[in-house]
């Protein structure tokens, strides 16, 4: 072989196989000037945006979503929805018939492009279902900034799914996904999945949005009201401006955000509050004896903020608002849309902080919740619960706040339907089957790393990886390299068992032998999933004696936790199917032993975990 082709075969691999090159995020600045004709339900817009290349390649397409032309008949989401009944998402059928078949064509969703522009020149655009194709007239090089200008009408879709008019509680309108976005840009290319009705992905995005609507309408929004005297609702008294058509306008201005969204009523109330070392909080609902939990979740929300902020890292905007619209709950850049009308505080709360801990796991943290559903949601479903004990404790004690969870995934694995974690989040077969790949196993994989290297080496992952990553858009590998890093484990085979693959976990106590100083007890992994192990005695005094013994594939060793000190033991080979060893207690000091008292081990069936000894 001659030196020319190995130098061109060493430089070909490297371009195969060799690593992510520098970090690099793309930035965007929205300019908008929107007209609703709220009698209508539609809107006209006009856009202005400024889009910077900083990635090392040049650019000759463009491409922007358009999320509203999914809510109509016959759209790919309403195809989705007949292919997925009854395993689907059941707010998107009824009656076994999907809700969007019946959209009538005048309440259809549509966002109609007149035109796009770049630098002054016209643009040949294509659209294709929920996404636009548009070719550049001058491509954009690394480095460089173009601008885009554009104009477009909007008919308001019925509410079906996060977006549209008149929601199932009366709120006019909730828009959000509601303008041409550009799509994200990275190392993987353009992020141009199709709406299906489940996640998101965007750059960046700096946002300067006047809103001319109604006067009588009250609106909430993600962002920085720039003009509240002007406006109804936020200014006791406030001098509301209009023009001649009635109309006022409203400013709202917000920096590095992924999305901005508002929503609309004209029987909004709007109540605000300071939360001390955090954000600006508003309230944007409808006040009635039916939501009158939001006046009680105030302190609850206040604290919310303070547990995640001291837990996770700093919240990083000057506002969040919780706005009453939408059809459940759903996350935006500084706000959620929520239904306003719950059976108890508890409940209300519970969305508040799910929909609130999404600003750090999506929206400051911001991975690709279309490719990596369970870095998202499941991050989030973790703050949701180790915040939610704390809010509002249990009534009978738990050894640790996920129990719930951890059952819920081990019963559902049995049904038979578990897909992978490492699905995207549109192409999961069964409803059910996404929710738990994407919010139990993405909240588990964080209870069993806390497992595995402790909790307090937990808590120092998560911090790190919230320094690290903060308003940047991070990555599995990037989470996972923080967890190493601090660890000094190896936790790669976790991490592919886990979101790869369903195989399970389940070890056994298989045998225990006493003897007349000592007892010999021997341990069977029976599942498919290696792990190490936390096994305890209670004695008869009530003292517990905790011993880990290590699996020789995390390389060193889990060093503290916060459920007792413990005896680390000689590890565990991976491919052994059995592991004895003995313990200086008798039959009868000991009243019960077993596998993991903490419950925090994933393992699917518990019935033969411990043994109460007689």
């Amino acid at each position: 072989m001659n030196r020319i082709l190995s130098v061109f075969l060493i430089l070909l691999t490297a371009a195969l196989y060799g690593q992510q090159g520098p970090y690099y995020q793309q930035q965007a600045k929205y300019k908008m000037e929107i007209d609703v004709d709220a009698a209508n339900f539609t809107y006209k817009g006009k856009q202005s945006l400024s889009y910077t290349n900083n990635s090392p390649d040049e650019l000759k397409v463009v491409y922007f979503h358009l999320y509203w032309n999914a809510f109509r008949a016959g759209s790919m989401m309403d195809q989705r929805v007949q292919n997925q009944i009854p395993n689907g998402d059941s707010r998107l059928q009824q009656n076994g018939v999907s809700r969007l078949a019946g959209i009538p064509e005048e309440q259809a969703g549509a966002q109609n492009i007149h035109w796009i522009k770049q630098g002054g020149k016209s643009l040949k655009f294509e659209v294709q279902e929920t996404i636009m194709k548009v070719v550049l007239a001058d491509p954009i090089k690394p480095g460089a900034t173009t601008q885009f200008t554009m104009e477009w009408d909007a008919v308001i879709p019925m509410q079906i799914r996060r977006s549209g008019r008149n929601n199932r509680e009366g709120i006019d309108m909730t828009m959000t996904q509601w303008f041409p976005k550009i799509a994200e840009y990275d190392y993987d290319g353009w992020a141009t999945f199709d709406y299906i009705g489940r996640e998101f992905h965007a750059p960046f995005s700096d946002f300067d949005v006047q809103i001319k609507i109604d006067k009588d309408y009250v609106i909430g929004a993600g962002g920085t009201l720039l003009n509240p005297g002007e406006v109804k609702g936020y200014v006791p008294g406030a001098n509301v401006k209009s023009s001649a058509d009635g109309k006022a306008t409203w400013k709202w201005s917000a920096k590095n955000l992924l999305d901005f969204a508002w929503a609309a009523d004209r029987d909004y109330t709007v109540e605000q509050f300071t939360v001390l070392g955090g954000p600006e909080v508003t309230y944007v609902y409808q006040k009635s004896e039916k939501t009158a939990f939001w006046e009680q979740s105030k302190p609850h929300i206040t604290k919310f903020f303070q547990i995640m902020n001291a837990t996770f890292g700093p919240y990083q905007y000057p506002t969040y608002s919780f706005v009453q619209g939408g059809d459940g709950g759903m996350e935006y850049g500084m706000t959620t849309m929520i239904l306003g009308e719950h059976r108890s505080l508890e409940s209300l709360v519970g969305l508040m902080v799910h929909e609130g801990a999404h600003m750090w796991f999506q929206h400051m943290l911001a991975t690709n919740e279309s490719m990596s559903p369970w870095m998202d949601e499941g991050f989030t479903s973790y703050a949701e619960t180790l915040v939610m004990s704390q809010l509002f404790p249990p009534k009978e004690p738990q050894p640790n706040p996920f129990v719930g969870s951890l059952r819920g995934y081990a019963n559902f694995t049995k049904t038979g339907k578990e897909e992978p974690a490492v699905y995207l989040a549109d192409h999961h077969d069964d409803g059910r089957a996404y929710s738990i790949a994407s919010y139990v196993k993405g909240e588990t994989f964080l209870v069993q790393l806390g497992y595995i290297v402790g909790e307090p080496t937990l808590k120092l992952i998560m911090k790190e990886y919230f320094n690290q990553w903060k308003m940047k858009h991070s990555t599995g590998r990037d989470f996972m390299h923080i967890a190493q890093k601090l660890s000094g484990m190896d936790l790669k085979w976790f991490y592919h068992y886990w979101i790869n693959t369903t195989k399970t976990i389940d070890y056994a106590v298989k045998n225990v032998q006493y003897d007349v100083s000592s007892t010999t007890i021997t341990l069977q992994n029976k599942g498919q999933v290696p792990m190490p192990i936390d096994f305890s005695i209670l004695t008869r005094d009530n003292t517990v004696i905790n011993y880990h013994i290590p699996m020789n594939m995390t390389r060193e060793w889990k060093k503290n936790d916060i459920y007792g000190s413990f005896a680390t033991l000689p590890y565990w080979p991976w491919t052994q199917n059995e592991y004895t060893f003995t313990v200086p207690f008798t039959k009868e000091q000991i009243a019960a032993l077993g596998i993991d008292f903490s419950q925090r081990l994933a393992d699917i069936n518990l019935e033969d975990n411990t043994v109460e000894v007689k």
